[in-house]
């Protein structure tokens, strides 16, 4: 095993490669967040609230499933091979079929009553807003 010198020639870029190339090993597993896990979603806040984007290329709109229950918010559905692809003989085959769901904990300052979602050119937008609970509010000063 070799020491590294923690200093300003230290190579963090190698050193990141190299534990993503662990993690991407199938020995480790990651449960549903890690390496593989479908559909691949980007969560990021946007100060008015979160927005959840999800890569589910191939389906219908009205394929998806998208649930919620407590902070929980869940993406389903189902990918299905095409007729062509049944019956051919595959050379590689790296797109996956089947039933799929992907769950996202989400911050409790969120409501996702007021969740809205828009599919386009294979991108599922999900926009939760923030909670008027959790938003701040000016207080008015009453005269004594």
């Amino acid at each position: 095993m070799a020491l590294l010198r923690f200093g300003s020639d230290f190579p963090i870029p190698a050193l990141q490669k190299e534990l993503e190339r662990f993690l991407r090993n199938p020995a480790i597993n990651l449960g549903l967040s890690g390496q593989g896990a479908y559909p691949p979603v980007n969560v990021f806040d946007t100060g008015e609230g979160a927005v959840i984007v999800a890569e589910v290329p191939g389906l219908d709109s009205d394929k998806i499933e998208i649930g919620s229950q407590g902070r929980t918010l869940t993406i389903g559905g189902e990918r299905k091979p095409r007729e062509a692809e049944k019956s051919i003989g595959y050379h590689r085959r790296e797109r996956l079929f089947g039933a799929f769901s992907r769950s996202v904990q989400l911050p409790e300052d969120l409501d996702l009553q007021q969740a809205t979602a828009k599919y386009e050119n294979g991108l599922l937008v999900i926009r939760v807003p923030k909670a008027e609970s959790s938003k701040p509010r000016r207080i008015t000063i009453q005269a004594g």
